[in-house]
């Protein structure tokens, strides 16, 4: 895929996932649109440190190499947003136990009572 391919899509796709956020009353489907904005940023950004014609900084051979800074940072990007989603995602099930929904209006109403 070619690389300005690849981030217009990114763009588009985190573009959905806001759309998702601001017009779902689900829980879940706003968590699902907030990782999926959160992976279109990760590729974004993952696509701009691409150089084509680059090598990995690994070897003997130091010459026409990528910066491999972008790649690391998204990595801890993705495992930060795994453990997000997972405490994002335990407070749902806390919520459903509790108000039997996930609902972001009954669970608005439930709280406020």
């Amino acid at each position: 895929m070619n690389i300005f391919n690849l981030e217009i899509f990114s763009v588009i796709m985190f573009f959905i996932g806001f759309y998702g956020i601001i017009t779902s009353r689900n829980v879940i489907k706003s968590i699902v649109s907030l990782t999926l904005m959160e992976m279109a940023v990760i590729m974004f950004i993952i696509s701009i440190g691409f150089v084509d014609g680059m090598t990995p900084p690994i070897g003997q051979n130091l010459e026409n190499v990528t910066d491999p800074l972008p790649q690391a940072l998204m990595i801890t990007a993705i495992v930060i947003g795994v453990a997000v989603s997972a405490v994002i995602l335990t407070i749902l099930i806390s919520l459903y136990r509790q108000f039997k929904s996930t609902d972001w209006d009954i669970l608005k109403k439930s709280n406020s009572e």
